[in-house]
């Protein structure tokens, strides 16, 4: 069964966490929805152009399983900056749908907007304070509908604790496998 999945882009996101996430829950089957904020056409943070599905416009009526966000600066700034996403994040929330974030994404937009409440999170190692006792130092936190991580060199086990919650265990497994995936 198809899984939607939301994935908001926008100039200075970290590319390298962004298509990793929207890669691996491709293989897994999932329906992903890239959206721009700010523009359909963005520059990454290492200068990688990226353009999206969608204006982050066109998917206000649509409701997702999972809506995921990269991190990177300003990337993650622009997120949070964004009243449409946020406003989407707080119904997910409020829905007990998935939401996840990484890098910097789970300090700038998800505390900022107070999507951490009652929450254990990470994020990128530099930001951790800005969680207060929130905080857990580790590479990936799943607390209840929230799942977060702490940046580039996580994303893989990242995109595979989303594959594992939209399909189960068995089948991030099997996208590991493929890809050559080595959880160690």
């Amino acid at each position: 069964m198809s899984k939607s999945v939301l994935v908001p882009i926008s100039d200075g996101v970290e590319e390298l966490e962004a298509v990793t996430i929207i890669d691996v829950l491709r293989r897994c089957g999932a329906d992903v929805t890239v959206a721009g904020v700010g523009s359909v056409s963005v520059i990454a943070s290492r200068g990688v152009k990226l353009s999206a599905d969608v204006s982050i416009h066109g998917c206000l009526a649509q409701s997702y399983d999972l809506i995921a966000l990269p991190g990177g600066l300003p990337g993650a700034e622009h997120l949070r900056d964004c009243p449409e996403l946020i406003e989407m994040l707080k119904s997910q929330d409020a829905a007990g749908r998935l939401y996840a974030a990484i890098c910097a994404s789970p300090a700038v937009v998800l505390e900022h907007h107070g999507l951490l409440e009652g929450k254990r999170a990470t994020c990128y190692p530099a930001m951790l304070d800005k969680l207060g006792d929130k905080g857990v130092d580790e590479p990936v936190v799943e607390d209840d509908n929230c799942i977060t991580s702490q940046g580039p060199g996580t994303a893989m086990v990242f995109a595979m604790a989303l594959a594992a919650r939209l399909y189960g265990k068995e089948e991030a497994d099997k996208a590991a496998k493929a890809l050559l995936f080595d959880k160690r």
